[in-house]
């Protein structure tokens, strides 16, 4: 008698067993096919955010490295620094170079002085050589005038010439001093203006270097989390180098989702969208489609597919399609760029 009775319960059991298993697959089905009806769908989705590369700005030996992979890093702080003993040396190197070009200007100020007493000088000089070639100018109109009289010799008359000559030669010799005197200042001139020039270059170049010392130190441009660590302790890295990336908490997160073409013929800008990501399958994200990419995903490849040539096997391509999250972004700090996610698209609407 008990036998019976435990197997009509055995059997009561898997009946009712039974019939809840055909319900729940009824209402599964149901919910699944009414989803496939409703919505445009895809699984080819992943969360999206800026990675911003951290790069050095001057190359070097590594010296110190102060994060550690994943770390979270405030604005300001001390990432890497990098030897700057070779930047020190090039710094005072400039330095020197500097105070050089600054003290080739008291120099040439003193020959500009000194030039300027010989421009009197020789001023002075061709005051006097004027005045004796008036004098010998007036000493031989007077003896031409004498000799026509034959009032004096031809011999006198010769030598007052040759002196006129003499002191025409004098007065042209002196201003002639006078115009190589007034180049010469000008030279100085135009060298203190060339020596006004090199000090602003050799300043510039102090100040560059002075500006490299500084890029030795790299510092995280923002508040987030950094990623994996790929360098370490007396490692050669070149100018530009990517040291990190580093992720901005602050900035918004999207997904991309790569439709089929079958799929994306009615989206629209501003088209809701509900999003699952499998990290967090009991949690539903919201957001709406922001873009859809001008042509598939398949034409950024390196080797786009060339279907003009061999034979052809019509493939479904695949759209991307940017989808803004709009949650709060409470809600949104727990995703990570790069995780998977299922994205739903209400049709017709």
């Amino acid at each position: 008698m008990k036998k019976n009775k435990t197997d009509k319960i055995v059997v009561s059991l898997t009946k009712w067993f039974g019939i809840a298993l055909f319900v729940g697959i009824i209402i599964w089905g149901a919910i699944y096919f009414l989803k496939g009806y409703s919505y445009e769908q895809t699984n080819d989705a992943q969360i999206d955010a800026y990675l911003s590369p951290i790069n050095a700005k001057v190359g070097g030996y590594i010296s110190k490295i102060y994060y550690k992979d994943n770390q979270l890093v405030k604005k300001g702080d001390t990432l890497v620094v990098i030897e700057l003993d070779e930047y020190g040396l090039k710094k005072d190197a400039a330095s020197a170079e500097l105070m050089s070009s600054h003290a080739k200007l008291p120099i040439l100020a003193a020959n500009e002085e000194t030039q300027l007493k010989s421009i009197e000088v020789i001023k002075a000089q061709l005051v006097g050589a004027k005045a004796r070639l008036n004098q010998q100018q007036k000493e031989f109109d007077r003896y031409k005038n004498l000799l026509a009289d034959e009032s004096t010799t031809q011999q006198k008359f010769d030598n007052i010439s040759a002196s006129l000559s003499i002191a025409q030669s004098d007065y042209d010799q002196a201003k002639a001093s006078l115009r190589v005197a007034e180049s010469k200042l000008n030279d100085f001139r135009a060298q203190h203006n060339a020596i006004q020039a090199e000090i602003k270059i050799k300043a510039t170049l102090l100040q560059r270097q002075e500006l490299d010392i500084r890029y030795t130190v790299i510092t995280a441009p923002f508040d987030g989390q950094i990623g994996k660590k790929t360098i370490q302790v007396g490692q050669l890295i070149q100018p530009g180098q990517t040291l990190a990336f580093l992720l901005n908490k602050d900035e918004e997160k999207w997904v991309i989702a790569n439709f089929k073409e079958t799929q994306v013929g009615k989206f629209k800008i501003g088209q809701a969208a509900s999003i699952e990501v499998d990290a967090f399958p009991n949690e539903k994200f919201n957001g709406i489609i922001e873009s859809l990419s001008p042509t598939t995903g398949s034409r950024y490849s390196l080797l786009p597919p060339d279907n003009a040539t061999g034979n052809f096997v019509k493939i479904i391509q695949r759209i991307p399609v940017r989808i803004k999250l709009t949650d709060t972004h409470k809600k949104l700090a727990k995703l990570s760029a790069g995780m998977n996610a299922n994205v739903y698209v209400l049709k017709d609407q």
